[in-house]
Order: C-alpha cells, then structure tokens, then sequence
C-alpha cells in the first residue's frame, strides 16, 4: 500500500511537471521560445567584478587556486604548453562550455529556431546551442560545446546552483545541463577537465530599479575525473543596446 502511494505521488507530480510546461489551455507543450518567461535575446557584455587575476589575464603556470583538482589534474596543469597547444591546432581548449562564459567579452543571444536558443560569444568566436525538450542523439560526436538541454524553471523557483530555492520576487530562470564535451581547460593555464564532465548552469535574469538588464549565470562543473568535488562560479552579464563593441576573434592560447 506505501508504495502504491508513493507511486501514485510522483505520477502526480510528474504530470504537474509536464503540464507546466505547456501553453495555457492547450493540450500541446509549448516551444521554448513560446514558452521563455524572460526575453535574453541581444547583446551582452560580461561584468568583471571578481577572479580579475584568472580572468583579465592568462594565469600563471601552476595556478590552480580555488579549484578542487585532483593529482592527476595537478600533473596536467604543471606540464602546460601552449606552445603545444598551438602546434596541435588546440588553441581552443579553454573555450569550450565548462569555461567560455569566464573569458571576458560579449554576447549575442538569439532563436535559432522556436526550441533552439543560440549563443554566440566574440571571445573565441564560438556558438553554443540551447536545445529545449530535446536530448544527445546516440552516440553523439564530443565537441567543445557538447551538447546542451535547456528547461525554463517554473515561477517562484530559481536554481542559483545551490539548489532549488523559494523567493518572493525570484528571477525567471533557465537551466541548461551540457554533456558530450570534448577535454578542454578550466583556464588557459591547463586546468583541465576531462570528456566524463556535466555541465549544468542556470541563467537568473533581472532588472535594476533604473530599467537596466542583467542576467547572472551559475555554473556547476562535475568531473569525476579530474574534480575532487563540483567547481561552482557565477558570472554577470548586462544587456547592451546595440551591436557597439562586439569584436569576434579567433582562440588564443596563451
């Protein structure tokens, strides 16, 4: 009888889940654009108001400071080269998703289609595609980006990355959880992580009392291979009126 009721509640709470998600009276989900309680689309610029000495420049070698590494990960990070990053074509290393939203530079966020939110960055020119009620195809092929899911987290609930939380005024907020990641780099200086890495991040948005937009993104690196524990960071964006400023470039190593 307990675990008929047990299995009775969370049948129920899963339709609720399911019903959430799709548009009032309709018994068809919404898209992801339909559905996005906030518009993020346009120009961003990152704020850079905390970790200038791993951010604004390339780290030393060595410094791993105030990420959980394991061993293995401290042999890699002494042994960094971008010499040989260079000459293997791996310039890109430290752009991937677990990192791309750190390197200072802009934003421009747009729909690619109705359940594909695109993002691309000037740093490293790079794209990252949200896909909303969609999953990995088999045997998906690893890449920088990886492959991203991405739900809008019902009113009143935010993630924040430090789990669900109740607000009175809370910011809509979006989740995106990112596999298939090729190996790349935390930080250009060879802080690595490795392709058994889950992203997760979640995108809180909010004006000022002056009319000015912001979003803050959470991210949640897990690495079991190379992480003693998750790498949690948050980063600001704020919304630019045009198009002034975007200035794409190429990868760097160093």
């Amino acid at each position: 009888m307990k675990q008929f009721v047990l299995f009775t509640a969370l049948l129920a709470l899963t339709l609720a889940e399911r019903m959430d998600a799709q548009a009032p009276g309709s018994s068809v989900a919404a898209t992801g654009k339909a559905a996005a309680p906030v518009d993020l689309t346009g120009y961003w610029v990152s704020v850079v108001t905390e970790d200038w000495r791993w951010r604004m420049v390339t780290p030393l070698k060595g410094d791993a400071a105030s990420i959980p590494i394991n061993a293995d990960a401290r042999k890699i990070v002494e042994a960094w080269d971008p010499a040989k990053d260079e000459a293997a074509g791996l310039q890109c290393k430290a752009y991937g998703a677990p990192a791309v939203m750190r390197i200072p530079g802009r934003l421009h966020i747009t729909w690619e289609d109705d359940n594909t939110l695109k993002i691309e960055t000037d740093a490293g020119t790079q794209t990252r595609l949200f896909h909303f009620g969609g999953q990995a195809p088999a045997h998906a092929q690893e890449s920088w980006q990886g492959f991203s899911a991405a739900s809008w987290i019902p009113e009143g609930k935010t993630g924040g990355g430090l789990g669900v939380r109740q607000m009175a005024n809370p910011p809509r907020s979006l989740q995106v959880i990112t596999t298939e990641l090729r190996p790349g780099y935390l930080r250009k200086n060879g802080v690595p992580y490795s392709d058994k890495t889950v992203l997760t991040e979640y995108y809180d948005h909010f004006t000022e009392p002056g009319g000015a937009d912001w979003f803050t993104v959470t991210t949640i690196v897990t690495d079991p291979t190379y992480l003693g524990i998750p790498f949690v960071t948050t980063t600001d964006f704020k919304k630019q009126p045009d198009a002034a400023g975007w200035n794409p470039r190429p990868c760097s190593a160093r």
